[in-house]
């Protein structure tokens, strides 16, 4: 057993032990913000060759309880519908317009995933392009969907899944729910024709980056030399990284699987805001840094009243003159209200908190928060990219 005189002091203990609890915090910190900073490979690149694609086709939904299209305009319905007609065999006269109210002309669009093969079905949506009121309860009878070389790839045809509703009174009033002119059909396109697609093909593999970043490609290349060897994968550019891959198909498959799975840590994203002037939105990210700037806002409310007076005249005058006539005179009050808002110092900010409690300091709304950003823009103290969509 050691003497009490070769231990280390108390105070020394109490201090090491604070020392190493600092460190580990640091530590932890430094693996919490690197762990945020890796992402699988997979969520940074679309596969060349790997897509899908967009399928539109033309038809006819019936079986409609009376809310299918109606007005001469949509005359394109009735014309579709004696086509279907006479090709099922039923010839009507040329002088016949059938205006029928279960029936509506639709649009029929899909979205073909990669690697679908003939056979295998896929979820469709049917829209309404006549003056339906709604498609509920309503059949789309076969429909050919094509792809933009207008070959037929899928054959569409089901009942429609509506999650709103139409409802109309006798005396013109209505209520109204979602959107009833628009449904969906689960599984509803069988699959006639697959894409051929150029991943079984070629030396290399060509990823893409989702959002280009010069520091994202170099480490996706890093990272799959570092574990595959050098000269595995090279960058073209800050978008595009080749990868070398087996001939092979199913060998191809096998190495992709591999790769899906790897670790890569991203690059640093540019300072933006995002300012949707439509609805209000306002984003911004991590990176957006203000400098010191002094910004005062107010709003400037002019209230504009019309009303009407009438002028009426005595009806006797003493003198034989006639009485005057009623005038009716218009009358307009203006008021001008300027809100006095005080001069708001922010200061220099180092983080994204910062910023949002000095933007909130001033009292703007979020619709006058956008002027405020586009001020501090102009007058560069927001260390950001203004984007307005």
């Amino acid at each position: 057993m050691k003497s009490l005189g070769n231990m280390m002091p108390l105070k020394k203990i109490r201090a090491f032990g604070t020392f190493l609890s600092i460190v580990l915090i640091v530590l932890s910190s430094t693996v919490s913000v690197a762990a945020d900073r890796t992402r699988k490979l997979l969520d940074l690149v679309d596969i060349q060759g790997v897509r899908s694609n967009q399928l539109i086709g033309y038809g006819l939904v019936v079986g409609l309880d009376g809310s299918g299209d109606k007005t001469r305009q949509t005359q394109f319905t009735s014309q579709s519908l004696k086509n279907m007609l006479r090709q099922l065999g039923v010839q009507l006269p040329s002088n016949v317009d059938p205006k029928l109210k279960n029936v509506a002309a639709v649009s029929v669009t899909a979205t073909l995933p990669p690697f679908t093969r003939p056979g295998q079905s896929i979820d469709v949506t049917v829209s309404s392009i006549g003056d339906a009121v709604s498609l509920k309860g309503g059949v789309l009878l076969q429909t050919q969907l094509k792809g933009a070389d207008g070959n037929v790839y899928a054959l569409a045809q089901g009942s429609l899944l509506v999650s709103g509703y139409s409802v109309d009174g006798k005396t013109g009033s209505s209520v109204t729910s979602n959107v009833p002119t628009v449904g969906r059909i689960p599984d509803g396109g069988i699959v006639e024709r697959s894409v051929p697609g150029s991943f079984q093909y070629g030396q290399n593999i060509v990823l893409s980056l989702k959002s280009p970043n010069f520091t994202t490609a170099r480490n996706i290349v890093e990272s799959v030399n570092n574990i595959y060897g050098a000269k595995t994968a090279w960058a073209l550019d800050g978008a595009v990284v080749e990868i070398s891959a087996p001939a092979d198909p199913s060998q191809r498959v096998v190495w992709m699987a591999a790769l899906e799975n790897l670790d890569v840590n991203i690059g640093r994203t540019p300072a933006r805001v995002i300012i949707n002037s439509r609805s209000g939105t306002v984003v911004m990210n991590e990176h957006v840094r203000v400098k010191p700037a002094a910004v005062s806002h107010g709003n400037l409310v002019v209230t504009i009243r019309e009303s009407l007076t009438a002028s009426q005249p005595g009806s006797n005058y003493g003198d034989g003159a006639q009485a005057g006539k009623t005038v009716v005179l218009p009358q307009t009050n203006i008021q001008v209200d300027e809100q006095q808002q005080r001069i708001v110092m922010m200061p220099g900010s180092s983080s994204l908190q910062d910023v949002i409690n000095a933007v909130n300091s001033v009292g703007a709304t979020p619709t006058d928060l956008m002027a405020v950003l586009q001020a501090l823009k102009r007058a560069g103290a927001l260390e950001a990219e203004l984007v307005v969509i």
